[in-house]
């Protein structure tokens, strides 16, 4: 299968270069069969890379010790469950699953597309082709996920493998990689059209049309992906944060960061036809952002807890990452004038001036990240001294740049177009900006008074007072006609315009993010050793060490604390934290978080192995305020992303259930008479 799986690869390879200079040929001869050949060579190489995926999961689940990837990451004790994340657990495997997850959407594409765009897709073909050609030449020539197992010059096989890195057996480590990967990945499509439609002068904004779904399937894939990322850290590192502005977690913020740019920056070009040269520079920077988020996860120019081991790949990334700025930044010299803006800023107070300041918030927040994240290396080039950037560079600058994109976030939807009137500011704005006035000052007087924290309690409540107000309007017109309930309304209000409030409901969410995170500012921890039947006291929870025991389980043995918790001298509950000795030959260690959570609060129980000098367990108890909001913030932003994705239904004034009007007595005028029309018992 290992022979099997190689020889798909390489055939991939041939393919993907077929339709890479057969693409170009194709756009210069415009020759139809060649343009239909290098689609269906786009489409064999992705069914090619999905065979030699799945033959590397069955070299790994029917434990294959002859191939050299699967004793590096996996052993006969590994579960099946994490079988499947062995894949991208490794260098080359996580290269595979790269051109995988990629191959999806190119496939999907050239499936959706086949027979439309004629003068278009040719040039998205060839600019996905090129992608695919660059990782499948790493694939094939750099890093080889089949290379065989060898010592002393002669083939052999393992009796056992290493086994997977405990970091990595923990369930959410099935999910987050996927989705992560699928937000890089999905970001190539944006690409392919933007530098498609440049090269080809493609007349009008219907590249922005065909691609916002895409653009925002992958943006929703990278949320998830950054959520379900900063959760493991929370539950696994045993650090007691969620977010240490880590290189590689900064990587994986860039590109999210100038994505939601583009998102937003898209309705300009849409409606005024503006912001032409923003928005192929977002798709452009976004794509960029992707590969370098994978050079700096494996080349090991920065040091990480979640990157791969050291390698000479990062050479190959460099030199991808430069051709494309090349070929982007020609294009756009050679067709600048293709990118000319149709009008101009009428006014400061107007949407349009909204999403500028929002995009250069937006981009602010990218190059803090982006310098902080980048100055160790730099240090180390220019000095021989890496000099690390910590967590207050990047909050100094990050905090209130944060706070003004909440502020837009709010704001912003709800100007008008070209110029905003001082009456509809005070309609739109006085009760929000009065409610979260009021939030600001009843939070102030319960005792928090961090600057930071209390500004984003303000915001919050007037961003959802802005757009509660929204769906309430809204819903308040289709109540008046038809008699249904508000929350029927609103759903149904929401389904005629998926779009714009499918957005507000992922600012909702944002919302409740930014709620979890004005908590950190009162973060408490204490540590102390431990005696079976101590206590030790945290906000208004006692621990008390009841035992430890040892839990053997088939890839591993625990060493558990059993932790009774008490809140006021009244039991609550039973907190378990370990520490984990796995199966393999490294021997690695892990860590098992205990976490007891509610909406206002965490407390957070690591047991942080044992004192050496007392012979005693040690226990690390944190107490995390609001940590929840995030988690369930993060959630309903993946919704309202999902509800923005389905098309609009058409406008209906009767609801099921809902009592009728009265028919009319004297007909309207045919050309008065409503489009929508009223039937019994409609959804």
């Amino acid at each position: 299968m290992d022979v099997f799986g190689s020889f798909a690869l390489l055939l991939a390879f041939v393919c993907a270069l077929y339709a890479f200079v057969g693409g170009i040929a194709a756009i210069v001869t415009r020759h139809p069969l060649l343009v239909k050949s290098t689609r269906q060579a786009g489409m064999a190489t992705c069914g090619l890379i999905f065979i030699a995926t799945f033959s590397l999961e069955y070299l790994l689940f029917t434990d294959n010790f002859s191939v050299a990837y699967v004793v590096s990451h996996s052993n006969r004790d590994l579960s099946t469950f994490y079988k499947i994340a062995a894949l991208w657990s490794g260098m080359e495997g996580s290269l595979l699953f790269w051109s995988f997850l990629l191959a999806v959407y190119v496939f999907s594409v050239l499936i959706a597309y086949r027979n439309k765009n004629g003068e278009l897709m040719p040039y998205v073909g060839m600019v996905m082709a090129g992608v695919q050609l660059f990782f499948l030449t790493l694939n094939n020539f750099v890093e080889s996920p089949f290379r065989a197992l060898a010592s002393g010059g002669m083939l052999v096989a393992a009796r056992d493998g290493n086994g997977l890195n405990p970091l990595l057996q923990y369930p959410e480590m099935v999910i987050h990689p996927p989705n992560l990967y699928s937000g890089y990945t999905g970001f190539t499509i944006p690409f392919a059209f933007a530098l498609g439609a440049l090269l080809a002068r493609y007349p009008g904004e219907k590249w922005i049309h065909l691609t916002r779904k895409w653009t925002m399937i992958a943006w929703m894939f990278q949320s998830l992906g950054i959520l379900l990322g900063a959760h493991w850290a929370y539950a696994v590192l045993g650090w007691g944060g969620y977010w240490g502005w880590d290189p590689v977690e900064n990587a994986s913020l860039l590109p999210w960061l100038t994505g939601t740019a583009f998102l937003h920056s898209v309705m300009m070009q849409e409606k005024r036809g503006m912001m032409k040269v923003w928005n192929v520079w977002l798709v452009f920077c976004t794509f960029l952002l992707c590969i370098l988020g994978t050079f700096l996860t494996r080349s090991g120019v920065v040091s990480s807890v979640h990157a791969f081991a050291q390698s000479n790949i990062g050479t190959w990334f460099v030199g991808f990452i430069g051709v494309v700025l090349l070929v982007c930044l020609g294009a756009y010299l050679k067709n600048q004038d293709y990118l000319r803006s149709e009008n101009q800023l009428d006014s400061l107070i107007s949407r349009e001036s909204s999403f500028l300041f929002n995009n250069l918030i937006l981009l602010v927040l990218c190059l803090a990240v982006l310098s902080g994240t980048l100055f160790p290396v730099f240090s180390e080039w220019i000095s021989g001294d890496r000099i690390s950037v910590g967590a207050p560079f990047f909050n100094k600058v990050d905090i209130p740049a944060g706070l003004l994109l909440l502020f837009l976030t709010g704001v912003g939807p709800l100007l008008a177009w070209r110029k905003t009137s001082t009456e509809s500011l005070k309609r739109n704005f006085g009760w929000p900006l009065a409610i979260g006035v009021v939030a600001g000052a009843i939070f102030f007087a319960s005792g928090f008074r961090e600057f930071y924290s209390v500004i984003c309690v303000i915001l919050c409540f007037f961003v959802a007072a802005t757009i509660t107000l929204e769906f309430y309007r809204g819903a308040k017109v289709i109540h008046a006609r038809s008699g249904a309930s508000f929350a029927a309304c609103a759903i149904d209000l929401t389904m005629r315009n998926t779009r714009r409030y499918g957005g507000y409901i992922v600012h909702i969410g944002m919302v409740f993010v930014f709620i979890g995170l004005a908590g950190a500012a009162f973060n408490r921890d204490v540590q102390k050793d431990m005696q079976i039947g101590q206590s030790m006291q945290i906000g208004p929870y006692t621990l008390v060490l009841q035992t430890t025991d040892t839990k053997p389980e088939k890839n591993y043995t625990a060493q558990r604390m059993v932790v009774e918790v008490l809140r006021g001298n009244k039991p609550t509950m039973m907190l378990f934290p370990e520490k984990r000795r796995f199966a393999g030959n490294n021997q690695e260690n892990g860590t098992m978080v205990a976490i007891y959570s509610t909406l206002k609060e965490d407390l957070y129980v690591v047991f942080a192995g044992q004192n050496p000098e007392t012979n005693l367990p040690v226990i690390h108890a944190f107490l995390n305020p609001l940590v929840k909001w995030i988690w369930f913030g993060g959630v309903v932003v993946v919704f309202g992303t999902l509800i923005a994705l389905l098309p609009n239904r058409r406008a209906v004034l009767a609801l099921a259930g809902a009592p009728q009007p009265q028919p009319v007595v004297q007909p309207l005028p045919h050309a008065l008479t409503p489009s929508v029309t009223l039937r019994e018992g409609h959804d």
